[in-house]
């Protein structure tokens, strides 16, 4: 028992005495786990040990380069919920496909798209940068930009130049053109044709591992607000910035 409390002991015999744990941490330290702010009795001023970290809300969106629906809903909903949302809030992965179809030509995948040619292209293209990049802060504004333009697959440049100008578009180019591409977007396939239940439409979204009617209606009306009904931590300031629902849309396939 500390000097201190033995003497108040000895003063007051009746008195009961508690020890409290003692505090060998500098100030500097007192916020750094929550065992040595309690030591220290300063959980009042540590904010960041007030809310036990909550999961994050898993988001995929599995979608095609020039589906409209797509298109508005990565930059109206998605991207924007990004912006304002805590990276901790969400974890968000992309899988450019949507209904394409894949077949075997010469030992080669040969894929198919709704639109045409130039969407392969755009999948592809976007399916390179996010390997290229690995990190989901560097590619997401890349492919926000890609997908905000008038083309999708031929501003790939002016887009790195703006969001990610360390990236090499000569490397994405090369993939798009070589087996690695074609690689990424037969891995894109069998993630997309591996959903359950099967996709009926995109854009398709999976959250926290499940897709339902209500949440695809709720995720393309206000992705906001949906992800701060569902995010199970203190809820951040953007949170307050959720917008009335809008009509959804989406490309059939």
């Amino acid at each position: 028992m500390a000097p201190a409390l033995a003497l108040l002991a000895l003063l007051a015999p009746g008195l009961v005495v508690v020890a409290l744990p003692a505090c060998d941490y500098p100030a500097h330290l007192w916020c750094s786990s929550r065992e040595i702010a309690v030591a220290c009795q300063a959980e009042s001023r540590c904010a960041n040990l007030s809310h036990p970290t909550a999961p994050p809300v898993e988001l995929s969106l599995y979608y095609e380069s020039l589906c409209p629906a797509c298109r508005g809903f990565l930059v109206e909903q998605l991207f924007t919920t990004w912006l304002l949302l805590p990276s901790e809030t969400m974890n968000i992965t992309l899988v450019p496909y949507g209904n394409a179809q894949e077949k075997k030509v010469g030992g080669k995948w040969q894929f198919q798209c709704q639109h045409g040619s130039e969407e392969c292209l755009g999948n592809m293209i976007q399916a390179c940068l996010m390997h290229e990049a690995e990190n989901f802060t560097t590619y997401f504004p890349v492919i926000f930009c890609m997908e905000s333009g008038t083309s999708a697959t031929k501003n790939l440049e002016a887009c790195l130049q703006v969001y990610a100008p360390q990236l090499d578009a000569g490397r994405i180019a090369a993939c798009v053109r070589g087996d690695l591409g074609t690689a990424l977007m037969h891995r894109n396939a069998q993630l997309t044709e591996a959903l359950d239940p099967p996709h009926q439409y995109v854009p398709w979204i999976v959250v926290n591992g499940k897709h339902t009617d209500e949440l695809q209606e709720q995720a393309q009306r206000s992705l906001l607000r949906l992800v701060c009904q569902l995010y199970q931590g203190e809820k951040p300031e953007g949170c307050q910035s959720a917008k009335a629902p809008k009509p959804r849309d989406v490309c059939k396939r």
